[in-house]
């Protein structure tokens, strides 16, 4: 069980990193957009950056979920 965990926890973690640069990436472009007077882009960009930071939030949860899971069950490393 252990060893089905920690791939799952890498999986997790990449998944948190990439959805946090999709966000910034994101925010990044809503702001180029706002100054350049393109409203409907920018909102599809707030849109992405709103999903992506969602995404962000979830992962990083259940990446501490299984990680709480991994602790239960080594008994917190004794």
């Amino acid at each position: 069980m252990i060893m089905f965990l920690v791939p799952v926890i890498l999986v997790l973690m990449a998944l948190t990193v990439y959805s946090l640069l999709r966000g910034i990436g994101a925010f990044l472009n809503s702001t180029k957009a706002e100054l350049d007077g393109d409203t409907t882009r920018a909102t599809e960009m707030q849109l992405l950056q709103n999903k992506m930071m969602f995404n962000h939030i979830k992962y990083q949860g259940l990446a501490v979920a299984v990680v709480a899971v991994l602790l239960l069950l080594t008994q917190g490393g004794r």
